[in-house]
C-alpha cells in the first residue's frame, strides 16, 4: 500500500504539489492522472524518496522509502525510461541492480524473458529505441519481485502490441495482490487498465475514486432513442418530465428519465422503438472537463499556416 498524507512541495516560488493526500490500495490498478505540470512526476519522486517534501509524508507499506532495507524487493519503479547508462547492456544493467539488492542472478534472465528482451540482452542500452528502454525499465522494476510497483508513463513509445502487453501485465500483477500505481496521458488506455483513479490538477487533489464512479458522478445519464415517430415520442417523453434534444438525424437524446420509462411510454403510445441505448461519457471527456482550469498551456484549432 502507498499512503500519501498532506504532501506539499515547492521549487522556489513554484508550487508543484500542495496538501495532497490519497491511498493506493493493494490488488487494484490505480491510475494517476493530471495535465502536464500538475505534479504527477514530483509526487512519484517524493514517494520514491528522490525529492524531499516541504511538508507531509509518503510511505510504502507503512515506511518511508529510505527506511526500506532492500528497496528493489519491496518496491519497483519506472520513472524515467532513459535513466540507464548508455554504455551498459541490458543484462549488465540488471545484473548490477541484482547484486546491490542480493537478488539471485537467475532472476535477471527471468525478467529479460518476461519483457521480451532476451535476444537483445547484450546490446548496449544506448542503442535501444524508446520502446525497448521502456521494456528494460519495466524489467528493472520487476527484478526484485516487489509487492509495490510505480510506473510513470510506461506505455510511452510502445507499439499497439506492446501497449496491450503492458495492460495485461499490470492486470496480472494486480490479480496477484500487488499495489500498482501508474500514470498515463492515454485516457483510452487508462479506461481499459485502471480500476481506481487519483486525479490532480496544479498539484491539488481533484478526485480519488473508482473509474466508473469518476465518470458516473460527473455526467448526466443520457439515453439515445430512435423511433418510428420522433415528433410524437418527443411530446410523450416531455410529458413524463424528460429533457429531450432532437438531433439532425431525428434521433432523440433524453435525460431525466431512464430507458425503462422511455420504452414503456413508447409501447403505451404505439410507437415503435428502433434503438434505445444509454450514452456514457468517456474517461477522456470527463477528465478534460474537470481539469480544464488546471491546464497551463492551451493550443488553438483554427490557426492558419502560411508558407
Amino acid at each position: 500500500m502507498i499512503d500519501v498524507k498532506n504532501l506539499s512541495k515547492s521549487y522556489g516560488k513554484t508550487r508543484a504539489v500542495h496538501d495532497l493526500s490519497f491511498t493506493v490500495e493493494t490488488g487494484v490498478i490505480t491510475g494517476f492522472l493530471g495535465p502536464n505540470g500538475s505534479g504527477k512526476s514530483t509526487t512519484m519522486r517524493m514517494i520514491m524518496g528522490l525529492d524531499r517534501p516541504n511538508r507531509g509524508t509518503a510511505t510504502i507499506n507503512g515506511k518511508p522509502f529510505h527506511e526500506i532495507k532492500w528497496p528493489l524487493r519491496e518496491v519497483g519503479a519506472l520513472l524515467e525510461a532513459k535513466a540507464i547508462h548508455p554504455g551498459r547492456s541490458a543484462r549488465s544493467h540488471l545484473t548490477s541492480l541484482a547484486q546491490t539488492n542480493a537478488i539471485p542472478k537467475a532472476r535477471v534472465d527471468e525478467v529479460l524473458d518476461l519483457v521480451g528482451l532476451t535476444q537483445v540482452a547484450n546490446r548496449k542500452a544506448g542503442k535501444f529505441s524508446l520502446g525497448m528502454n521502456q521494456r528494460l525499465g519495466i524489467a528493472s522494476a520487476l527484478l526484485g519481485d516487489p509487492a509495490v510497483l510505480l510506473f510513470d508513463e510506461p506505455i510511452n513509445g510502445l507499439d499497439p502490441e506492446g501497449i496491450r502487453w503492458v495492460r495485461e501485465l499490470l492486470q496480472s500483477l494486480a490479480r496477484d495482490g500487488r499495489t500498482i500505481f501508474v500514470s498515463s496521458h492515454l485516457m483510452s488506455e487508462m479506461a481499459l487498465t485502471a480500476t481506481d483513479l487519483v486525479v490532480i490538477g496544479r498539484g491539488e487533489l481533484i478526485a480519488d475514486t473508482t473509474v466508473n464512479n469518476f465518470i458516473d458522478s460527473n455526467t448526466v445519464a443520457t439515453v439515445l432513442v430512435r423511433s418510428s415517430d420522433s415528433s410524437r415520442l418527443n411530446q410523450v417523453l416531455a410529458g413524463l418530465g424528460g429533457s429531450i434534444t432532437t438531433q439532425d438525424d431525428g434521433s432523440l437524446l433524453v435525460t431525466k428519465i431512464d430507458g425503462t420509462q422511455i420504452g414503456n411510454a413508447a409501447l403505451s403510445s404505439g410507437i415503435a422503438i428502433h434503438e434505445l441505448s444509454p450514452q456514457q461519457a468517456s474517461l477522456e471527456e470527463v477528465f478534460m472537463e474537470l481539469t480544464a482550469d488546471s491546464v497551463d498551456f492551451h493550443g488553438t484549432t483554427n490557426a492558419k499556416v502560411t508558407s
